[in-house]
């Protein structure tokens, strides 16, 4: 079993900064893509950004060059550094991984419990 633990979420006024952290555990034998989703309620749950293992990244057009996608594949770990927030940037901030298990080498998805990002104006 695999689990995708985010932290980092909270208040922040508009033009601050915020930090996600997802740390993924359990038998685990490689993980390939990594990312970060975001969902309001009633809407669909929409990619933010997403990371390759080679480090290749995509953004949606909505944070680009206000947010980085970066990950330590020595931690299991994925990050969203997000500058500059806006209010429209609240949301729950979901993390997504693609493990492949240590268990029967089976490759399967994940995803994290969420974690509430509020951007007061």
């Amino acid at each position: 079993q695999v689990q995708l633990v985010e932290s980092g979420g909270g208040l922040v006024q508009a033009g601050g900064s915020l930090r996600l952290s997802c740390a993924a555990s359990g038998s685990i034998f490689s993980i390939n893509a990594m990312g970060w989703y975001r969902q309001a309620p009633g809407n669909q749950r929409e990619l933010v950004a997403v990371i390759t293992t080679g480090g290749n990244t995509n953004y949606a057009d909505s944070v680009k060059g206000r947010f980085t996608i970066s990950r330590d594949d020595a931690k299991n770990t994925v990050y969203l550094q997000m500058n500059s927030l806006k209010p429209e940037d609240t949301d729950v901030y979901y993390c997504n991984a693609d493990v492949r298990s240590g268990y029967d080498f089976q490759w399967r998805n994940y995803w994290g419990q969420g974690t509430q990002v509020t951007v007061s104006s």
